[in-house]
């Protein structure tokens, strides 16, 4: 939806209706009944009223998701309230995703970070955890920005960007960060794609995703173990698979989820044993959806979405 109140206040200042611009521009009634019902415009009529108020797209409207979660966490977001979903989901999502692969830091120590940016001193904190926390925050902000974008390779790549700038990773010539891998790794024990053939894995995948007519919480789930099977980076493949099933639950109006670190032995289970047995790693995220639901319920958000 269009939320176009920046279109009706020109009009306001300009001693104008919105019938007005029949004649003005030879916009046609049809037109002005889409601004009405909050309905995208062509870009020929955007351009002119632009041209006529002399302004920018963005002084015209503002898209309003239909997503109520999206919803709340841009709003949110953008007017830095504190004590919301958007914070608890900062902090939590960020504790567990990076304590799931080794960060030292507690939740207690991630809420400090977040909410005050700064560190208690007489703690002994890896630099590079304390980074990689603040870049989580970062890459949350992405995912909520572009939520409702189709998921590309460069996306990706930024997620992976935003998540290893600054850290010690960035001094290694061979890691690329912000690029796919350049040596082979394995994940559990199991082989992953080589190298030159991670850019064709990926996408292969995105394209299987793409032609499915209806993604299903279950096809996230299914894109997460094959992504993570691919681990296409030297390193944070984890942290990027979890935010992009984040990405992705609010694009299809699915309710995201959690993998709380408790929880983490469960997760492996479910990626290690998914082609044999795929209800180990769909429960569990399931399990963590039921976290995200608490949050929902806790702020009284609605959460009536595709579950």
């Amino acid at each position: 939806m269009y939320n176009y109140n920046g279109l009706l206040e020109l009009l306001k200042q300009n001693n104008l209706n919105k019938s007005d611009l029949t004649k003005l521009l030879r916009i046609s009634s049809r037109t002005i009944a889409k601004i009405s019902k909050g309905k995208m415009l062509s870009p020929s009529v955007i351009k002119k009223l632009c041209d006529f108020f002399d302004c920018t797209k963005d002084d015209l409207y503002i898209v309003v998701s239909d997503n109520p979660i999206l919803r709340q966490l841009r709003e949110e977001k953008k007017n830095r309230i504190s004590g919301g979903i958007y914070h608890e989901l900062q902090i939590r999502m960020t504790y567990n995703s990076n304590h799931i692969e080794g960060s030292t830091l507690s939740e207690e120590q991630t809420r400090l970070i977040f909410e005050t940016n700064t560190v208690d001193i007489e703690d002994n904190l890896s630099v590079d955890d304390i980074i990689e926390t603040v870049n989580h925050f970062r890459a949350i902000d992405y995912c909520i920005d572009i939520a409702e974008e189709v998921l590309t390779e460069d996306i990706i790549k930024h997620l992976h960007y935003l998540l290893k700038s600054r850290t010690k990773a960035e001094t290694l010539p061979w890691f690329n960060v912000g690029e796919y891998k350049t040596r082979p790794n394995m994940v559990g024990g199991i082989k992953t794609s080589d190298p030159k053939n991670v850019a064709t894995d990926i996408q292969n995948l995105l394209t299987s995703y793409k032609e499915k007519a209806q993604i299903s919480f279950e096809d996230i789930v299914d894109f997460h173990f094959r992504f993570e099977r691919i681990h296409p980076f030297q390193d944070g493949n984890g942290r990027v698979g979890r935010l992009i099933t984040f990405k992705e639950c609010l694009k299809h109006k699915l309710i995201p989820f959690i993998i709380e670190d408790k929880k983490k032995y469960f997760y492996y289970r479910g990626l290690n044993e998914f082609l044999n047995e795929p209800g180990y790693l769909i429960d569990t995220c399931y399990d963590g959806q039921d976290a995200f639901k608490h949050l929902l319920e806790y702020f009284d958000i609605e959460y009536t979405l595709d579950e």
